[in-house]
């Protein structure tokens, strides 16, 4: 049941259209036909979809590089602090914002449903500090706030940052991406716009028409900067859109939330997003559930023509082709064991390109790194034992960080580079293996829905953290505690040092490897999740034919009259399902 806040002011649904009640009835006319099919999952997408045409929901995505200021751009559109906003990647999962009466918020974790939530504790579901890179499972997020912008229809969504070092916040903005339905799209001056923002909003580009554009943090810059940064950002948005973007709206949310400042665009943004309500809102509801219909549509036609086979066959040939499935399925289930011979290539280049990148970089580092724990080591007092002991050890890690904390960076992103581009490959192995399969003679392989997900590309999220070891920096027990009282009191300081210097090089060298043992890591599991969604796609397809083989069986055992129903029932709804498409 649809909570009556979530609707306009006065609770009803917004779209008012005749194009957008079509869209809605035939999203819940395709629900019903799913669970004809007995297909909870269509039935469950459509009927979601449906709801949000009903109240006229679509959803505006503000999307762009990590620091842009995205949250702080919408809090102020909304005029309050209800997104969290920090000086480290804040959001970890997208974050949609509502209409309501009432300032309210909701999370909805993996296979559970919806729990109430206190605004003020999103920081513990959405944030990089209390949920990194989503390892809470959170699957959505909604805020409830009573914005007269969201008043009739339009919803916020806050995305993760793209090109921060977690690579699980990146994937979460794309895999967002079938559910945008416009973009607000916030970039900075430097740089303007990264390469990854421009693949993005080209991406969005394609689906959706509806674009803003943003210059944030126009108070840290200069006029020539600014003026520069909006040229390029033109340029290459124009060009890669294959269209002009229109104006491009120079703002400081930061300014603006605090009520300080010029104005500078920002009336103009707003009057923007207000004239997208009114002149595009109902449309843009109306094409998310038009791009709806079509893609469950035809997934329920490859239900209906499965099941018509079935009951046009005898049943004998039906066991027969499912017979011959099943081994086909089985043949490509254990020929997925060949793939990781493949794999283990792209695993081992990997390995060796990070092994000689972190050789070279040790090779820089550790004289540097000695030489300079040597002269900061002269200025720390020799007195008491545990005292020394934790200065030196602090001091080697100090160094450490000093000379790992700025090439990390450089390493992850080329880390994440190679990664994705490894990911890509693995989407596309796996879709010719499917295509192979679905020309392998198996009429029924030949309708599965062979499309691995190349923007999901199963990834997963990097594991790695900077270790800095703080526990070893501290006597580990009473029996160390004591020695270092003695180790002092013997003048023994050198045997300390000695063991500060091995801390420094392990430090540098384990840190320097854990880059490299990351990325291999994650090749192994996407190999992993890539082979678990083949298996899940070929389970799929003969669930669906094994399910008619038993309806047609059951049709005709109660004779010929029977089936005659069925299939006219069946004929009936490919005919609506294709109508239903076609208008």
């Amino acid at each position: 049941m649809v909570n009556n806040d979530s609707h306009g002011p006065t609770g009803k649904a917004e779209v008012g259209t005749s194009e957008g009640v079509d869209v809605g009835s035939t999203l819940q006319r395709l629900a019903e036909i799913a669970r004809e099919f007995g297909s909870e999952w269509v039935a469950d997408d459509a009927s979601g979809l449906a709801e949000r045409v009903a109240e006229g929901r679509f959803y505006v995505a503000c999307i762009g590089q990590f620091k842009r200021g995205k949250s702080t751009v919408l809090n102020a559109l909304l005029g309050d602090s209800v997104l969290p906003t920090g000086v480290v990647p804040i959001t970890a999962v997208p974050t949609v914002v509502r209409f309501g009466r009432t300032r309210r918020a909701r999370v909805r974790f993996r296979g559970g449903n919806w729990v109430d939530a206190r605004p003020e504790e999103l920081q513990q579901f959405v944030s990089e500090e209390h949920n990194p890179e989503n390892a809470k499972g959170v699957a959505g997020v909604e805020v409830f706030v009573p914005s007269p912008l969201l008043a009739t229809g339009m919803c916020f969504v806050d995305t993760p940052g793209l090109g921060s070092v977690f690579a699980g916040n990146t994937a979460a903005t794309q895999a967002f991406i079938p559910h945008i339905d416009a973009a607000l799209v916030v970039v900075g001056a430097d740089p303007p716009i990264a390469g990854e923002e421009l693949t993005l909003v080209e991406e969005v580009g394609r689906q959706v028409h509806e674009v803003i554009v943003v210059l944030n943090k126009a108070d840290r810059t200069s006029d020539a900067e600014r003026k520069i940064a909006e040229s390029f950002t033109r340029k290459v948005l124009d060009k890669r859109l294959g269209r002009a973007i229109g104006p491009i709206y120079e703002v400081s949310g930061a300014e603006r939330l605090e009520h300080r400042g010029p104005e500078r665009d920002w009336s103009k943004l707003v009057d923007a997003l207000q004239g997208m309500i009114v002149e595009s809102g109902r449309d843009i509801v109306r094409r998310a559930g038009e791009r709806g219909v079509h893609r469950l549509g035809e997934e329920l036609l490859n239900i209906a023509f499965e099941e018509r086979d079935a009951l046009l066959r005898p049943i004998e040939e039906s066991e027969q082709r499912i017979a011959a499935m099943r081994t086909t399925i089985a043949e490509a289930e254990r020929s997925l064991h060949d793939l990781s011979y493949l794999f283990m290539g792209d695993q081992h280049r990997l390995s060796d390109l990070f092994l000689s990148r972190r050789k070279a970089f040790l090779a820089e580092a550790l004289p540097q790194a000695r030489a300079e724990f040597e002269r900061e080591l002269q200025d720390i007092p020799r007195r008491y034992g545990p005292r020394f002991r934790r200065r030196v050890l602090h001091l080697a890690q100090t160094v450490a960080s000093r000379h790992v904390l700025p090439w990390l960076p450089r390493e992850q992103a080329r880390a994440e580079e190679e990664y994705r581009a490894v990911a890509t490959r693995f989407v596309n192995i796996g879709n010719d293996f499917l295509k192979k399969l679905s020309e392998s003679g198996v009429p029924e392989l030949a309708r599965m829905p062979n499309a691995l997900d190349p923007e999901k590309g199963f990834r997963v999220r990097s594991r790695f953290r900077f270790e800095e070891l703080i526990n070893v920096a501290q006597p580990p027990s009473p029996l160390r505690y004591l020695a270092d009282i003695v180790l002092g009191l013997v003048w023994a300081f050198p045997v300390i040092e000695s063991k500060a210097r091995d801390f420094l090089e392990y430090l540098l060298e384990m840190n320097s490897t854990r880059v490299q043992s990351d990325v291999v890591d994650r090749v192994q599991e996407s190999e992993g999740q890539l082979e678990v969604e083949i298996r899940k796609l070929l389970h799929e397809v003969s669930r669906v034919a094994e399910r008619a083989l038993e309806n047609a069986r059951e049709a005709k055992e109660q004779g010929a009259a029977a089936v005659e129903a069925k299939l006219a029932r069946l004929r009936a709804r490919e005919e609506e399902i294709q109508s239903l498409l076609e208008d």
